[in-house]
């Protein structure tokens, strides 16, 4: 529990691999291992009787659907996954859920996620694009560092997410649906990823916050190749606001990762002033002009090496892009093909 901010965890430990907590009536609690930092995603289950519906999958890997047999044949009892609702279409979280359509289950997830991810899935690339080499180039990349990717095969979608069979069904702003014995609205979220949607229970006092709502790290917020100046930045303040009418502090919510939390206002309130906290620092720095490489300590307050290098880079452009959208930052192309970012005049 963290007394000063009065964000409360309900539970201290979370699930080990192959178990489940119920963190309400019908509502089971699971975690599925990922290689990286943040090494784990959260799964719910949500008892439907003769079937469940489950949020979320995790990646599709060997160890992942070993995982996901004990579960079927533990917790969750030896009945079938008769829906799966994604949250959106990055890999964590939608990576076996066409694995579980082939056994039968309905997919529901928003139009964009189901598009991003069909799309995703087949392109898959040997060597990095020019366009993701100009990119790199472009927000500063080191050469070293550069010339090390450049001879790597890049991470695939394809590499940990199932093939999705044709066919979903779309969920959007505003619908109210049916699981586990409870009526949810559905809202939707951006920021993080297009279309993010989240379950706001009208029964009780839970809600599954995916990505979107997380209770004590900041969900990465990045502008890619596919986009190259996009505000992902306003979009994801904008969505902060919008939940906030509907926030109470006694609402369970169910994240992506990390624990279940209650205090959602003030953490809302919390994932904005992150981010104009580090607004007003990059302010400050561009007085002299900087790459996007170069902002790692004004954006994050600490320099960032290593596996996090990726998305810290990619979270730089977008506050700088959001900057630019508002007339703030101006951007002159240097000689290396870098982009030197810098106050506006005037």
């Amino acid at each position: 529990m963290t007394k000063h901010t009065g964000i409360r965890y309900p539970h201290e430990n979370p699930p080990e691999a192959g178990q489940a907590i119920e963190v309400a009536p019908g509502v089971l609690w699971m975690r599925l291992p990922l290689p990286m930092a943040l090494d784990h995603v959260n799964i719910f289950a949500l008892d439907e009787g003769d079937s469940w519906t489950v949020i979320d999958t995790g990646f599709d890997s060997k160890r992942g659907r070993a995982i996901w047999g004990d579960l079927l044949a533990g917790p969750l009892a030896g009945k079938p996954v008769g829906r799966v609702v994604v949250t959106h279409y990055h890999p964590d979280h939608i990576g076996l859920a066409g694995w579980f359509q082939t056994q039968g289950a309905e997919l529901l997830t928003t139009r964009t996620s189901w598009l991003y991810a069909r799309m995703l899935i087949l392109d898959e690339q040997t060597a990095p694009l020019p366009e993701q080499v100009a990119f790199w180039r472009g927000a500063g990349m080191p050469a070293d560092l550069l010339a090390t990717r450049m001879a790597e095969r890049p991470f695939n979608f394809a590499d940990v997410v199932t093939p999705l069979p044709l066919g979903f069904t779309r969920l959007q702003e505003g619908q109210v649906i049916a699981m586990g014995g409870r009526r949810w609205t559905v809202r939707i979220g951006n920021g993080h990823a297009p279309e993010h949607a989240t379950f706001w229970s009208l029964d009780d006092n839970l809600v599954l916050g995916g990505d979107q709502l997380l209770p004590s790290i900041s969900a990465n917020i990045g502008v890619y190749p596919t986009e190259p100046d996009a505000d992902p930045l306003a979009e994801w303040l904008a969505s902060c606001a919008s939940f906030a009418p509907f926030a109470q502090d006694n609402q369970l919510i169910l994240p992506g990762h990390k624990l279940p939390f209650t205090g959602l206002p003030l953490r809302l309130r919390q994932m904005a002033e992150n981010h104009h906290g580090a607004l007003d620092r990059l302010r400050k720095h561009l007085v002299t002009p900087h790459t996007a490489a170069q902002c790692f300590l004004p954006v994050f307050k600490r320099d960032i090496t290593g596996a996090a290098y990726g998305l810290a880079l990619v979270e730089a452009m977008a506050h700088l892009n959001h900057l630019l959208h508002k007339g703030e930052v101006c951007r002159t192309m240097g000689g290396d093909g870098a982009w030197q970012w810098s106050l506006a005049k005037g």
